[in-house]
């Protein structure tokens, strides 16, 4: 074994970068985050933790909902953007043409080709971090990012987080759930 030690630092190699949207005193807002993921399956949750002086912050507290927009390679610029300047100094609702689904008060990005409209359901004090864990009221998706009536990851082309880079998807190496039935001990 070469492996030398690295430290204890949250490091997942790989993350989706999603803009997170939150009517804030009326506006959209969004913000880049990168640490989101699935919380629980039924009924559906997603959970993202934001540092608690966020702007973002006050917006999900003030109207309990909030939204996952995940947006496509193709959006780099403007997602990165989200990340670097603060709803607090620069009004960002004009970034994204937004929509609101059946919550009204979870502002979504049209141009991000998958959005998911949450209902706050509890924050987590994690220490300089909230977790915040929403429940899932709807996803919306671009017709044109559908196969056999799901979100096909290749069309919807995420970008993906790692190391202060953005990347895109590449090729499918295994299918999920099926791969390991082609394992043989050694």
């Amino acid at each position: 074994m070469d492996k030398i030690t690295l430290g204890p630092m949250p490091y997942m190699s790989i993350m989706p970068a999603v803009l997170v949207g939150a009517n804030v005193k009326g506006k959209a807002n969004y913000m880049t985050a990168g640490a989101a993921t699935i919380a629980c399956m039924a009924p559906p949750m997603v959970c993202l933790a934001l540092n608690k002086a966020r702007y973002t912050v006050k917006g999900i507290e003030e109207n309990k909902t909030f939204s996952l927009n995940i947006p496509s390679a193709r959006l780099a610029v403007e997602t990165d953007h989200c990340g670097l300047v603060s709803g607090a100094q620069e009004d960002k609702s004009g970034v994204f043409t937004s929509f609101y689904g059946t919550l009204k008060t979870a502002p979504m990005a049209e141009e991000c080709p998958v959005n998911i409209e949450c209902k706050f359901f509890k924050a987590v004090d994690c220490g300089s971090h909230l977790l915040h864990i929403g429940e899932v009221v709807e996803v919306y998706a671009d017709k044109g990012c559908i196969t056999d009536g799901k979100p096909d990851v290749t069309k919807i082309n995420p970008i993906l987080l790692t190391q202060g880079a953005y990347f895109a998807i590449g090729k499918q190496v295994e299918k999920a759930f099926s791969a390991g039935k082609k394992y043989r001990k050694k």
